[in-house]
């Protein structure tokens, strides 16, 4: 059973070990039991480990790789495991898939997949799973392997605007596969003109007041995922912290009024094709 918020990594990059300890304990202290990080989000796995060991045994610790050959997979996993000063993953995945060529490397002879399967051998990875940016990517991946989950962006905008997610998520429902949401908490893209630096570690613009949070993760929450990943701001955490004992479904005219919403709106993804 894992908390319909998750803990996303980059929360951490860049703080001191102190504001590290600080956020992981209110984190634990507030119920949350995933945690999810991965080597690209600069030092957050080095920041995350001592954080994090007291309560090792009793959270869901999820890691990735954007490493799509056999040898490089095997390397950041064993790096990421002394990093997180754990013994073992929790869920390890493919991170940021997107193309099909990416597919064809991580399945392929000496792909990621290789590693991937002789670590869950091993004891070192519970559950395989990947995350995907992109429809065909995700929809590649599942037909042509096992996994145990997804993670995925889920969100309102993309979802209404950009028909981005509702055959992803169908998909996965028939597979059978765990559901994870990225981007609940998405906005669309940053203008070109946006001042960025009070959430510099979003390379999306968020949503950033209580009620569109709320929104933002209702929607998402509505829909069978198990959890949502929020952004790496340590202030929207926060917010979602406060507001998880409060995330209803939405109701059919919360509903028009979203779509309303996000047809105003650039979705930060979109789909063309079919599937």
């Amino acid at each position: 059973m894992l908390s319909v918020i998750g803990f996303g990594g980059i929360i951490v990059k860049d703080a001191t070990p102190q504001e590290a300890a600080a956020d992981v304990k209110l984190a634990i202290d507030a119920g949350i039991n995933y945690f999810d990080v991965a080597p690209s989000y600069g030092d957050a796995e080095i920041k995350l480990g001592p954080a994090l060991e007291p309560y090792r045994k009793n959270v869901f610790l999820a890691c990735k790789t954007g490493q799509r050959s056999r040898a490089g997979a095997r390397t950041e996993l064993e790096q990421s495991l002394k990093n997180l000063r754990t013994d073992h993953f929790d869920l390890y995945q493919h991170h940021a898939v997107t193309t099909l060529e990416d597919v064809d490397k991580i399945l392929g002879p000496d792909g990621a997949m290789e590693t991937f399967t002789e670590a869950r051998k091993e004891g070192k990875i519970r559950f395989i799973g990947f995350s995907a940016h992109s429809v065909e990517a995700a929809m590649a991946l599942m037909d042509r392997f096992d996994f145990d989950t997804i993670l995925f962006p889920f969100n309102y905008a993309t979802w209404y605007a950009g028909n981005f997610g509702p055959q992803v998520l169908a998909r996965a429902q028939e597979k059978k596969i765990g559901i994870l949401a990225l981007k609940a908490m998405a906005k669309g893209p940053w203008a070109k003109d946006a001042d960025r630096s009070k959430y510099s570690k979003c390379w999306y613009e968020p949503l950033t007041t209580p009620q569109d949070i709320r929104q933002g993760l209702r929607f998402t929450l509505s829909h069978p995922v198990t959890a949502a990943v929020t952004p790496g701001e340590s202030e929207l955490f926060k917010i979602a912290l406060n507001l998880r004992n409060d995330l209803k479904p939405l109701n059919k005219t919360e509903i028009i009024s979203l779509k309303e919403k996000a047809a105003a709106g650039l979705p930060l993804f979109k789909y063309e094709g079919k599937a």
